[in-house]
Protein backbone atom coordinates (compact mmCIF):
# COMPACT_ATOMS: atom_id res chain seq x y z
CA UNK A 1 0.00 0.00 0.00
CA UNK A 2 1.23 3.43 -0.76
CA UNK A 3 1.32 6.45 1.76
CA UNK A 4 -1.64 8.31 1.88
CA UNK A 5 -1.18 11.85 0.77
CA UNK A 6 -2.52 14.92 2.26
CA UNK A 7 -5.04 15.65 -0.68
CA UNK A 8 -6.45 12.02 0.00
CA UNK A 9 -6.60 12.53 3.36
CA UNK A 10 -8.70 15.30 2.75
CA UNK A 11 -11.08 13.27 0.66
CA UNK A 12 -11.27 10.46 3.60
CA UNK A 13 -12.42 12.67 6.10
CA UNK A 14 -14.44 14.89 3.97
CA UNK A 15 -16.26 11.26 2.79
CA UNK A 16 -16.44 10.49 6.91
CA UNK A 17 -18.23 13.66 7.40
CA UNK A 18 -15.12 14.82 9.25
CA UNK A 19 -13.97 18.74 9.20
CA UNK A 20 -10.54 18.43 8.01
CA UNK A 21 -8.86 22.32 7.76
CA UNK A 22 -6.50 22.27 4.77
CA UNK A 23 -3.55 23.47 7.28
CA UNK A 24 -3.97 20.16 9.07
CA UNK A 25 -4.32 17.15 5.87
CA UNK A 26 -0.41 17.25 6.00
CA UNK A 27 -0.44 16.16 9.54
CA UNK A 28 -3.08 14.25 9.15
CA UNK A 29 -1.24 11.98 6.51
CA UNK A 30 1.95 11.84 8.01
CA UNK A 31 0.17 10.69 11.45
CA UNK A 32 -1.89 7.85 9.32
CA UNK A 33 1.53 6.71 7.48
CA UNK A 34 2.97 6.10 10.75
CA UNK A 35 0.11 4.30 12.66
CA UNK A 36 0.11 2.16 9.29
CA UNK A 37 3.51 1.50 9.74
CA UNK A 38 3.34 0.53 12.87
CA UNK A 39 0.63 -1.59 12.39
CA UNK A 40 2.20 -3.36 9.90
CA UNK A 41 4.79 -4.32 12.08
CA UNK A 42 2.52 -6.02 14.26
CA UNK A 43 1.37 -7.94 11.52
CA UNK A 44 4.65 -9.34 10.72
CA UNK A 45 5.39 -11.00 14.28
CA UNK A 46 5.10 -14.37 14.61
CA UNK A 47 2.35 -15.16 17.39
CA UNK A 48 2.23 -19.27 16.89
CA UNK A 49 3.18 -19.49 20.61
CA UNK A 50 1.46 -17.34 22.60
CA UNK A 51 -2.14 -18.48 23.68
CA UNK A 52 -5.01 -15.87 23.15
CA UNK A 53 -6.06 -13.10 25.66
CA UNK A 54 -8.43 -15.00 27.36
CA UNK A 55 -6.34 -17.51 28.68
CA UNK A 56 -4.36 -14.31 30.79
CA UNK A 57 -4.49 -14.42 34.36
CA UNK A 58 -3.02 -11.21 35.70
CA UNK A 59 -0.92 -11.42 38.88
CA UNK A 60 -2.64 -9.80 41.95
CA UNK A 61 -1.26 -6.70 43.02
CA UNK A 62 -1.52 -4.81 46.26
CA UNK A 63 -4.31 -2.40 44.90
CA UNK A 64 -6.50 -5.22 43.96
CA UNK A 65 -6.11 -6.77 47.42
CA UNK A 66 -6.60 -2.98 48.97
CA UNK A 67 -9.67 -3.38 46.37
CA UNK A 68 -11.30 -6.78 47.89
CA UNK A 69 -10.83 -5.79 51.70
CA UNK A 70 -12.44 -2.24 51.10
CA UNK A 71 -15.00 -2.41 48.37
CA UNK A 72 -16.19 1.27 48.53
CA UNK A 73 -12.19 2.61 48.01
CA UNK A 74 -11.80 3.70 51.55
CA UNK A 75 -8.95 2.86 53.26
Amino acid sequence: MSDLTPPEAARLAARAGLPLADARTAGVAATANHIHSVVSALRDLDFGDTPPAAAYRALATRHADARKENPDGTR
